[in-house]
């Protein structure tokens, strides 16, 4: 997809900091994860979705965000509120869609903005454009 490779130790720092982290397998080889950044707050974020493309559009990605959100919903308390936050790529707008997810706007939410603190070559919006995600 473009995106530059993570250090495994960098990766593997991400995972024990992760409140919570779903997996799908196949007999016993792992086809999907997905992880769940959350200190017990307000906000949220569902990190990293990832699928092995020949398991992609069989209900594998949906089931994995899911698990999350059932996992966020036994926490909640009476009066308490979490605002779950997800990044759609591709064609992952319409799936999030389904399970509830809105697209944010600038009006509602702000302008999404990142820094990446790298000496390796992050992914240009030039290149994200050629591999077909930008919108028109």
């Amino acid at each position: 997809m473009g995106w530059r490779q993570n250090n495994p130790e960098q990766l593997q720092a991400e995972l024990d900091g992760s409140t919570l982290i779903v997996a799908a397998y196949d007999q016993d080889k792992a086809v999907g994860m997905a992880w769940l950044i959350w200190v017990g707050g307000g906000g949220a974020i569902i990190s990293n979705v990832l699928l092995i493309p020949e398991y992609q559009n069989q209900g594998i990605e949906s089931e994995l965000i899911i698990r999350i959100l059932d996992f966020l919903c036994e926490k909640l308390k009476p009066g308490f509120g979490i605002q779950v936050d997800i990044r759609a790529w591709g064609n992952q707008e319409s799936l999030y869609g389904g399970l509830g997810f809105q697209i944010s706007t600038p009006e509602r939410r702000g302008i999404p903005m990142h820094i990446c603190l790298t000496d390796q070559i992050e992914i240009t919006d030039k290149m994200f454009g050629q591999m077909g995600f930008a919108k028109e």
